[in-house]
């Protein structure tokens, strides 16, 4: 299964109204990361204006490139991704006015639960369109501010940074002797950040009181549930732009704090592992971060975190193993696995009645994705055993579609199988697993 090339076009300029007084100039590219010394001065401690520098022509156009390039579902307004661009041309003036004066009030998000794959839901927040724009429009102004601050530990939402090279710095770890892991998982983490917290942890990065307040606002506009709209006074849930650059920001105290410690670690988001050479140094460690992330009125998970070997906890979907010579290698996580075989048994179902080639449209979109992620397995046997698995559930497929013992009979043979095997198939009934288990793979070389 291969995928077509996408053909890149130009995107079309939105047109917004003419900049007024105090806008940045159209030559600088706000929607671009710009370097910066060491990311450890205030922003706008200098003068700088950045709520302007957030409602600037080009910011808006880039983070309204960025928003559609997303898509995404609507918010509580029900406004499409598609609407946004004629509802700016109308409405833009009257809406940077109100941001620069502070009378902008964002809307309520939308409750949208999805499942675990450990069980349970992961609740998101999915804001209006206009505020996934205006929260895109800060996040190109703070981030190039703010990330070369944070610790090169830190690998969730940053810019030249991966899961795949958080996944690559412990096994790095293990292998220089570190063999013991502590893995810390927080209690619902993004419906939990203390709004208080996180406001002091960005007043000392942030100088403009201004966005300062506008961020504050996005932090406690209410979530929509069953019609109803809840007040918020936690949390920042995730389905906004700018949830993952706070969750950043508010973190960044337990990176530093393990850094000076002399700490190895890896964190994405608030996942975080770190790797010691004892179980009892282990134990110290986990203390510590107990009372670290209490001070910012977080809580860890005690029934998921522990002290343990790195080869039996996960980490971003993987494991370890230790191959001769005792290095250490990458494996897919066993969770990983049964979620991946969880998602092909909805997919590939037999009584789905789908044709063959729907089926195999919805199931390369998604395991091209899976692949791509999970390309750092140094478990072929296992790759190859998977493959197999999905073709014999293809297979299946096929035979159920066909049904009457002499349709199977006829494309068998028609597609190279011999008469003699051909009529073995359907002397098994309407045993479809066990039928395309036989030597039919000869008439599908897929």
């Amino acid at each position: 299964m291969s995928l077509g090339r996408e053909r890149h076009q130009k995107p079309k300029q939105l047109e917004l109204p003419q900049a007024g007084r105090g806008e940045a100039p159209r030559g600088m590219r706000s929607g671009e990361s710009r370097a910066a010394a060491d990311g450890s001065e205030r922003s706008g401690s200098d003068g700088e204006k950045l709520l302007e520098l957030v409602v600037a022509r080009s910011n808006v156009e880039a983070a309204l490139r960025r928003v559609k390039k997303n898509k995404g579902s609507p918010g509580i307004d029900g406004m499409t991704v598609d609407e946004l661009p004629a509802y700016l041309t109308a409405n833009w003036s009257r809406i940077r006015e109100d941001l620069l004066a502070g009378r902008y009030r964002p809307q309520p998000v939308r409750r949208h639960a999805i499942p675990k794959s450990g069980g349970g839901v992961r609740e998101l927040g999915i804001p209006t369109v206009l505020d996934r724009l205006i929260q895109q429009c800060i996040l190109h102004v703070l981030q190039p501010r703010i990330d070369p601050s944070f610790s090169q530990h830190s690998y969730g939402f940053r810019p030249g940074k991966r899961a795949h090279d958080a996944v690559c710095a412990a096994q790095r770890f293990i292998q220089d002797g570190r063999r013991w892991v502590v893995d810390v998982d927080l209690e619902a983490f993004f419906d939990r950040v203390n709004h208080d917290v996180l406001m002091s942890r960005l007043a000392t990065r942030i100088a403009d009181r201004r966005l300062l307040g506008l961020i504050r606002r996005y932090l406690d506009a209410g979530i929509m549930a069953h019609g109803v709209v809840v007040e918020r006074h936690e949390g920042t849930p995730q389905g906004g732009p700018l949830s993952p650059l706070l969750a950043n920001v508010l973190l960044d105290d337990v990176d530093k704090e393990l850094e000076n410690r002399g700490h190895a670690f890896a964190r994405y988001a608030d996942d975080c592992n770190v790797y010691v050479r004892s179980k009892r140094a282990g134990e110290r460690v986990l203390g510590a971060l107990r009372r670290l992330f209490t001070k910012l009125r977080l809580r860890i998970n005690e029934s998921k975190s522990a002290v343990a070997r790195p080869q039996d906890r996960k980490f971003l979907g993987y494991s370890f193993w230790y191959a001769k010579g005792s290095e250490v290698k990458r494996r897919i996580a066993s969770k990983a696995l049964v979620a991946m075989k969880d998602r092909v048994r909805v997919i590939t179902k037999r009584s789905g009645g789908r044709s063959i080639t729907t089926v195999i449209r919805e199931l390369r979109g998604y395991l091209v994705g899976w692949k791509n992620y999970f390309q750092l397995a140094d478990t072929p046997r296992i790759l190859a055993d998977l493959d197999e698995w999905i073709r014999h559930r293809l297979r299946a497929i096929h035979l159920k579609q066909w049904k009457r013992g002499t349709t199977i009979y006829r494309q068998l043979v028609k597609r190279g199988l011999s008469p003699r095997g051909a009529a073995k198939v359907p002397g098994n009934g309407r045993r479809w697993w066990k039928n395309s288990s036989m030597t039919i793979n000869i008439a599908f070389p897929i």
